[in-house]
């Protein structure tokens, strides 16, 4: 028989946090915290988050674009790793781009919709992004407004596509239309963010733990063991099993600092440490998300998997090229399908992040369940750099508000700007505008798609 969630002291608060020497470590959501999530109505409340992944150098279109529209579409072979999840994919064809200029278009206006930038290197414009404007919202009940995260390093100041500033290309993620967010790129400096004391990244106390080989957990035991006592065998499993993430992912990060060599010594106040290779980067990164999301750190989160033209090679999967070169294929099908491949890798990855979503439960189903996570960029055919019909997908349940496994067309005159305005308004947030947007675009009536 399953253990009952039944204690003597009263339900935990959602927004519990166990603090110990260098350490804050904010829980999960647990079945004994819903009694006090839900003191009015019985039930408690789906925390809805929201997530973009934005990948660099425009899409191979050609194995991209499903051939029919509506509920039984077939998957493409870039979107066959995604088949897994259709029930929760909105595949979205016949959208154009707000601002389209060469790369910065397809990075500065993904979540912006802006329908301008600047004119030099030193002139940076946009629009907010929606996940700041969700961050407003959301991010008054966690204890980060959001997450910005990075595969690749910032670029040095100056310009990085055209003239133009590389703020356009190095960041989703814009507060105002004037202040671009840096991404971080080093798991250690997000780990610290999420569970070093108050938030700090403090050097002394990382070398200190670090020296003599303590875990970020060690000073909360006492009180994950209190926890545990207070709650029922499912909250007890939860809670073990999110402390073995924790630890593990903490492993990974010190596997990744042993290997570097950079001294800690020599820069005691930097983190160091990013591993050696693509897909360990990447998955170290997505497990730090879904750490920040699972214990309600924070419900807004950002991912670049690379940025505008990046020049990284694809060996994992065959693939020699630099990838900003093999995106300028001249429409040679070898070379499209070079590029697919690669492609295909970043959606072979999100994938499984998409799995360690759905198998992490949630408040009325599992983390997917409550995630709207938006995939793609504002760049199709790299060769042209263009803008129309750009790639983009949206995820997950959206706390009940998405209507999944359909492949949507439009009529090639809407611009994607739309499609955020409507986001927003599934989390209740409506606006009259978000970047160049003309109004809402209808998403959940299939019927609607006469203009196929």
């Amino acid at each position: 028989m399953r253990g009952a969630n039944i204690f003597t002291a009263k339900p935990l608060s959602r927004r519990t946090v166990l603090r110990g020497v260098g350490a804050t470590v904010a829980l999960p959501f647990l079945d004994a915290m819903a009694p006090g999530v839900s003191a009015l109505t019985g039930k408690a409340a789906r925390p809805r988050r929201f997530q973009a992944i934005f990948v660099p150098n425009g899409m191979a279109m050609e194995h991209w674009s499903p051939a029919t529209a509506g509920r039984d579409f077939e998957l493409t072979p870039i979107l066959q790793p995604l088949a897994a999840f259709r029930d929760q994919l909105l595949v979205f064809s016949g959208l154009n781009a707000s601002w389209t200029y060469v790369h910065a278009g397809a990075s500065g206006s993904f979540l912006t919709g802006t329908r301008r930038g600047g004119t030099s290197e030193t002139d940076v414009i946009a629009d907010t992004s929606i996940d700041q404007m969700l961050a407003s919202e959301l991010g008054a009940s966690t204890p980060l407004a959001s997450l910005e995260l990075s595969i690749d390093k910032e670029a040095n100041a100056g310009q990085c596509t055209s003239g133009l500033s590389c703020a356009y290309t190095q960041t989703i993620s814009w507060r105002t239309p004037t202040t671009p967010l840096p991404m971080e790129n080093n798991p250690r400096a997000v780990f610290e963010r999420l569970f070093g004391d108050s938030g700090s990244t403090d050097p002394a106390v990382r070398r200190a733990r670090m020296h003599e080989k303590r875990s970020i957990l060690d000073s909360v035991m006492d009180k994950l063991a209190d926890v545990e006592r207070r709650v029922g065998d499912d909250d007890r499993r939860k809670v073990e099993d999110y402390a073995a993430a924790i630890r593990d992912v903490e492993r990974r990060i010190e596997v990744a600092e042993s290997k570097s060599d950079v001294s800690p010594e020599a820069f005691p106040n930097e983190p160091r440490g990013v591993p050696a290779t693509f897909e360990e980067h990447v998955e170290l990164m997505f497990d730090l998300q879904l750490l920040a999301l699972r214990s309600d750190i924070t419900r807004v989160a950002t991912f670049m998997l690379g940025r505008e033209q990046s020049t990284r090679t694809y060996p994992e999967v065959g693939v020699s090229d630099p990838h900003h070169p093999l995106s300028h294929h001249g429409n040679d099908p070898a070379l499209i399908a070079r590029m697919s491949k690669v492609n295909a890798y970043h959606a072979t990855l999100t994938a499984r992040y998409l799995e360690r979503l759905r198998a992490t439960p949630d408040v009325d189903g599992s983390m997917l369940d409550n995630m709207t996570l938006m995939y793609g960029t504002c760049m199709s055919n790299s060769t042209r750099h263009a803008g129309n019909n750009v790639p983009i997908l949206v995820l997950g349940g959206g706390g009940g508000r998405l209507k999944g496994g359909r492949h949507l067309v439009y009529d090639g005159r809407t611009s994607h700007a739309n499609l955020l305005l409507t986001l927003m308004d599934k989390f209740d947030f409506p606006l009259e505008r978000v970047g160049g947007s003309t109004g809402a675009l209808p998403i959940d009536e299939i019927e609607t798609l006469s203009e196929v």
